[in-house]
């Protein structure tokens, strides 16, 4: 496979990672998804849920393949806006509060207004806290300060702001000389990304493969049911490609490809595990099997929901998920690759 599908792939990973968001406010970015699919030629329509189902093409309906990406990425909720002006929020997902502390965010309204502001202690500054260092960083201590003179709950809702308005994280997006890739919300925009990688490489060679391969991109994955639905008829396999676990006790890198055998959610199709493997030494990949202590994905609720089909689950390595993470460009080829030879394509 060209290095052009990987160039393009971290393309539309930058473009999609600059749309924010966080579970339940996923509209923007989904429509973003199913313009550029249709602007690739394929097939498009949002589901009554908000996620994007993509038909890839195929001469086999009766044998599919559904893979599976999500678009919603974890954030926050303003719950509560404090007597002198300040939020106090509501995770969206997992996020976890102790690394959030100095990140930007955007607050969006729903008339319309988008405002700025920070993640903070309520006393954060070394000059004047004696207990810093000690200081509690949670959901219960660490708030947003908005950048617009509001001293009083009075003036913060003068701007339109109310609960349950959506808080998002900026993603800080980079790619540096050497490949790497980092920014928030890899998990799991980079594998959307790599999904158009694979459809424009379908859509340049003109390839139509053996069995019909559908891909549903899910909005509501970060918090547990996002592929429970919108399953095409004759759909037999699903593929959930997300992000690659790497941390102690696994053995793939930001450089390579994952193929989970397991996770919390127990072990996965040893057929679908087979072919994946099969798939990656059929095109030269970079890959490791591995098991993850903590994890759960889409296609995992689709098969909770009731459908009967195999399962799987790859993805390039992310490195501080849920965090600010990292990938690399290796990754991303080595996935187009597993996803080529799995496919037959």
């Amino acid at each position: 496979m060209d290095r052009k599908y990987v160039e393009y792939s971290v393309e539309m990973a930058e473009k999609l990672i600059a749309i924010d968001s966080p579970t339940g406010y996923t509209a923007k970015a989904a429509a973003w998804v199913e313009k550029e699919f249709k602007d690739l030629g394929f097939p498009t329509r949002i589901t009554n849920k908000g996620g994007v189902l993509v038909d890839l093409g195929g001469e086999d309906s009766s044998d599919a393949i559904l893979l599976m990406t999500h678009l919603d990425t974890i954030g926050a909720m303003v719950a509560e806006i404090k007597a002198n002006g300040r939020l106090r929020m509501s995770p969206l997902g997992g996020l976890h509060a102790p690394g959030l502390e100095g990140e930007n965010v955007r607050v969006y309204t729903r008339s319309g207004k988008v405002y700025t502001g920070t993640i903070q202690l309520p006393n954060p500054s070394v000059h004047v806290a004696d207990e810093y260092d000690k200081a509690e960083r949670s959901w219960k201590t660490l708030e947003c300060v908005l950048d617009e003179t509001v001293l009083s709950k009075e003036d913060v809702r003068k701007l339109g702001i109310e609960n349950g308005d959506i808080v998002a994280l900026d993603p800080k997006f980079t790619l540096t000389p050497s490949g790497y890739i980092k920014s928030r919300f890899l998990d799991d925009k980079l594998s959307v990304a790599i999904a158009f990688g694979i459809a424009k490489y379908i859509q340049d060679n003109k390839i139509v493969p053996k069995r019909k391969i559908w891909l549903h991109v899910t909005v509501y994955e970060e918090i547990g049911h996002g592929a429970s639905a919108s399953v095409p008829e004759g759909v037999t396999e699903g593929l959930s490609v997300d992000m690659g676990c790497v941390g102690e006790g696994l053995e793939c890198t930001e450089r390579e490809v994952s193929i989970a055998a397991k996770d919390s959610g127990g072990p996965y199709s040893y057929e679908t595990v087979s072919a994946l493997i099969e798939g990656a030494r059929r095109e030269g990949a970079e890959y490791r099997v591995d098991v993850y202590p903590h994890y759960g994905s889409d296609v995992e609720t689709t098969l909770r929901s009731g459908y009967d089909i195999r399962h799987g689950l790859i993805g390039p390595g992310v490195f501080a998920s849920h965090s600010y993470e990292r990938s690399h460009v290796d990754g991303v080829m080595n996935t187009l690759l597993v996803l080529k030879g799995y496919l037959g394509l």
